[in-house]
């Protein structure tokens, strides 16, 4: 959507602007890494499609750029506060716990995968939106450098993964957000 009023329907013609999953499942990315990685006990994870766009039709090519990279790590925050809301109203009155035991779990799960999601997506490593926001701030030959990198970008994201330095990078920045986000409603998260 955010792409769309920066004035690029590439996603919107591509039929990608829906709700619905089915056109965002990657066979690779979506079924057989996650189903390798749960049968052989590694950390289990995947990706969807990418969405397509067009800078070059982007109202302001910079601009639109970072504001496309931060709809999805913003919409994360935003899942991450809903659920919060309704840990808020719901998981703290002891009646709907008694009633809905799971609902606590349930609800702080879902806050801590969408800063996970969110936080995760800002790393500046390629195909990462956080690696696209990088690129547009940078100067024009050492973004061209920088840009060069993408294809390496999955070995890279393996790499940080199997030598466990994702872990370091990412659970600080999440348990920080998670703890915060409790700090809110009183209390520890």
């Amino acid at each position: 959507m955010v792409a769309l009023y920066e004035g690029d329907d590439t996603a919107y013609m591509a039929g990608r602007l829906t709700l619905n999953p089915v056109p965002h499942i990657d066979l690779v990315g979506s079924i057989l890494f996650p189903a390798i990685c749960f049968l052989s006990h590694l950390p289990t994870f995947g990706w969807a499609k990418p969405v397509p766009i067009n800078p070059n039709r982007f109202h302001h090519y910079r601009s639109g750029v970072i504001k496309v990279s931060l709809a999805g790590p913003a919409s994360n925050f935003l899942l991450a506060m809903v659920f919060l809301v309704f840990f808020y109203f719901f998981a703290m009155k002891i009646e709907v716990v008694q009633r809905f035991p799971y609902l606590p779990i349930f609800l702080s799960q879902g806050i801590l995968l969408n800063l996970v999601l969110a936080i995760f997506n800002l790393i500046p490593i390629p195909p990462l939106d956080g690696s696209k926001i990088l690129s547009v701030i940078l100067p024009s030959e050492l973004a061209m450098r920088y840009d060069a990198i993408e294809p390496y970008g999955f070995f890279i994201m393996m790499g940080l993964v199997a030598f466990g330095i994702l872990g370091k990078i990412l659970y600080p920045l999440v348990s920080f957000s998670y703890s915060f986000l409790f700090s809110l409603i009183g209390v520890n998260g």
